[in-house]
């Protein structure tokens, strides 16, 4: 019986350490939608990726109503993090006008470290609404 108990506290603690020292993933992407953003205007996520790797944020967008999100992400540490790509994706459904897209992100992880990624979705004339809805991405870079 003690045996058994052993082992099996062997094999745990071994699980544990090999799942500890995994690799962190090439790719990470994170996706708000518009229902997300109806719920709760400030967003913030987190996310894991391996230097050298890409991370991809996708966020509702409807420009019909004159609002936009941030061409450029601020980005808190750039040689950590930098900015590759950004796109409008227009709705799948042909034909239906005012319908939302989707504004895409894409940042190359440079370095090992932590960096925050923050966008405002805003009217951006003069006088418009600014920060109407917010979102965070917090990075690590392992």
């Amino acid at each position: 019986m003690r045996a058994k108990l052993i082992l099996i506290c062997a094999v745990g603690v071994l699980s544990f350490f090999l799942f500890a020292c995994a690799p962190a993933a090439k790719q990470a992407s994170v996706e708000v939608s518009c229902d997300d953003f109806s719920q709760q205007n400030n967003i913030s996520k987190q996310v894991e990726v391996a230097a050298g790797g890409t991370v991809t944020v996708t966020l509702c967008s409807n420009s019909t109503t004159g609002f936009v999100w941030s061409e450029t992400a601020q980005i808190s540490d750039q040689s950590v993090l930098q900015q590759t790509d950004h796109k409008f994706v227009s709705p799948e459904a042909e034909g239906l006008v005012g319908a939302a897209g989707k504004e895409v992100w894409t940042f190359k992880a440079l370095k090992k470290g932590t960096s925050t990624v923050s966008m405002e979705y805003s009217r951006p004339w003069e006088g418009g609404e600014k920060g109407v809805w917010t979102f965070n991405l917090t990075v690590t870079v392992k």
